[in-house]
């Protein structure tokens, strides 16, 4: 009643928010009626439900939104997320295969309306979204809960501690809790888990490989931008870094004058602000969604477009990601070691620690401090071919050694889902 009565209370604050933010992003003004549980004909019921907060999970979510797709394909599935840029990137990745709205707050009214409409079979929550009522509606209507990729750091577990009986209640009604790693699962078992509810998979951020399809792509576009140039690009970056980058690209053109940087900021409203930094900085640049192919003089290229961040990462021939040079904790290095290119992070790693750790220490990554360091370590990668590739294929082999918690997966919801037929 205490936790309904403050998130009733603190609903006008939430919309002032959405407004503040819309500033930046007119996007947050839209659909509201959707974050209360309205939306006409925009879900097919009796399916899976799946839900990724934002970009993050989404990108995460989407090897097994695939898999799930050809192994019941006559389910509809449902994605839900919180921000716009979560949205856009479902709609880019599935476009009309799959159906998409808003997870509504946490109200007990939203949920009901929401399930009410929905009715799945399954629900999946990427991560550790725990909310109470959301859990305790599938629980009273008897619909299986499965946390999937599941991680719980130890200041989350501190916070949650403080609520422990009500956090108790909470995961006894989880149906499911398929954990990273055995660290998060202790955290898990912490919180009143049960043994019997747990499941140590692996993380699914491992199960993502380079179709042939994407190999061309990218090929073709390497071949248009860049025929004899050398390529780095520095993705999902933060407020402050683009201008450390810059000034890293600044001093790597008096060795490398053909050298082309590709800049893709992480969240969209960052993308006119890269752009304004990029010119103010007296670079040529251009931007992705012109549809513009670089000209010899073109210095950067400002990424300012949703669900191509695979399709870039193929041009490059090293990679630097953001969220690390600021105290953001980064973010996924995974997606540049498919390619078999080098991964730079600087040195806030803390939302892919273990990730991070297992790179670093097969030499798939490479932690650089300020912008000095960061253009010593492109200057050698540049430099030293078999050295490049070498660390390339370090980080490459890191991916395959760690893959299966997709399959492993799978296998944990075929109790809850229909036979496949053969």
């Amino acid at each position: 009643m205490i936790y309904n009565l403050i998130t009733y209370l603190i609903q006008p604050l939430v919309w002032i928010r959405l407004l503040w933010r819309s500033r930046k992003a007119s996007t947050y003004r839209q659909r509201w009626a959707e974050r209360y549980g309205f939306f006409q004909e925009k879900v097919k019921p009796g399916g899976i439900m799946l839900h990724s907060v934002s970009v993050g999970e989404t990108l995460a979510a989407i090897p097994l939104v695939r898999a799930l797709r050809h192994r019941y394909p006559l389910l509809p599935i449902t994605m839900t997320t919180m921000t716009p840029t979560g949205s856009e990137q479902v709609q880019s990745a599935f476009g009309k295969d799959i159906h998409h709205v808003y997870l509504p707050y946490d109200l007990p009214g939203a949920m009901n309306r929401f399930f009410d409409q929905l009715n799945p079979k399954l629900v999946i929550i990427m991560e550790t979204e725990l909310w109470p009522n959301l859990i305790k509606t599938l629980y009273r209507r008897k619909i299986p809960m499965v946390v999937a990729n599941a991680r719980l750091s130890t200041r989350s577990v501190a916070g949650y501690k403080k609520f422990s009986g009500f956090i108790a209640d909470i995961m006894r009604r989880i149906t499911l809790i398929a954990a990273q790693n055995e660290e998060d699962g202790a955290r898990f078992l912490e919180l009143g888990l049960k043994k019997s509810q747990l499941v140590v998979t692996g993380t699914l951020k491992f199960d993502i490989s380079v179709t042939p399809e994407l190999a061309a792509q990218a090929l073709t576009l390497r071949r248009q931008w860049a025929p004899h140039r050398q390529v780095w690009i520095a993705t999902s970056t933060h407020e402050g870094e683009e201008s450390m980058l810059l000034q890293a690209h600044r001093r790597l053109l008096v060795a490398f004058p053909d050298l082309l940087l590709i800049l893709v900021p992480r969240h969209p409203e960052r993308f006119p602000i890269a752009r304004k930094i990029t010119m103010k900085a007296g670079f040529s640049y251009i931007i992705r969604s012109s549809g513009e192919i670089p000209a010899r003089s073109t210095q950067v290229v400002v990424g300012d477009t949703m669900g191509e961040l695979m399709l870039l990462y193929g041009i490059a021939d090293l990679a630097f990601v953001g969220g690390s040079l600021v105290k953001y904790g980064g973010h996924n290095p995974l997606e540049a070691a498919a390619h078999a290119i080098p991964v730079l992070m600087g040195p806030h790693t803390l939302n892919f620690h273990d990730i991070c750790s297992k790179l670093g220490k097969a030499g798939g990554l490479i932690t650089v401090t300020e912008v000095q360091s960061l253009v010593n370590a492109v200057s050698v990668l540049l430099t030293d071919k078999n050295y490049r590739l070498c660390h390339g294929l370090h980080a490459i082999d890191v991916l395959y050694q760690n893959q299966g918690a997709l399959q492993r997966l799978l296998h944990l919801l075929e109790p809850y889902l229909p036979q496949r037929s053969q």
